[in-house]
């Protein structure tokens, strides 16, 4: 019984030392801190903490192919395309910044609170500007 209890200790231990979701194998590049953003775009953000994605919704009559998203100017990740009047759910856990960490997804059995979304941001090039999109307050922010 002793030794069930010390190894459980360890595991939970373990996993509260964590301090990221961490994979260097998914490290991207640095958020582009010498570009600026001159425009937003009427893109809504939706966070949804019970299940650990985003929603995009785009209202708009414009299209947005082949493009980076960067959330809170830390991580990143590809999206193939986001058209006119479309909805698209990302997962959280689909982001990595420059170390190979990732954001907090949320989700029923999670042991940190989500990360919050604050600054959500396109970019269509490495070179080019920024767009800024119109993040929303999470769906449930509390269990």
């Amino acid at each position: 019984m002793i030794l069930i209890t010390c190894a459980l200790l360890a595991a939970v231990t373990h996993a509260g030392c964590q301090r990221y979701p961490y994979d260097p194998e998914k490290a991207t590049r640095p958020f582009p801190k010498q570009l600026k953003q001159t425009s937003i775009a009427d893109i809504q953000v939706i966070p949804t903490v019970t299940e650990g994605t985003i929603k995009l919704v785009n209202p708009t009559a414009t299209s947005y192919r082949n493009f980076d998203l960067w959330l809170n100017q830390r991580y990143v990740r590809h999206v193939d395309a986001l058209l006119a009047g479309e909805s698209l759910d990302l997962a959280i856990d689909s982001f990595w910044d420059e170390r190979g960490e990732g954001p907090f997804p949320g989700g029923w059995f999670r042991y940190f609170d989500p990360t919050p979304i604050i600054l959500v941001q396109i970019q269509a090039t490495p070179e080019s500007t920024l767009i800024g999109l119109i993040a929303k307050p999470p769906d449930n922010p509390k269990r």
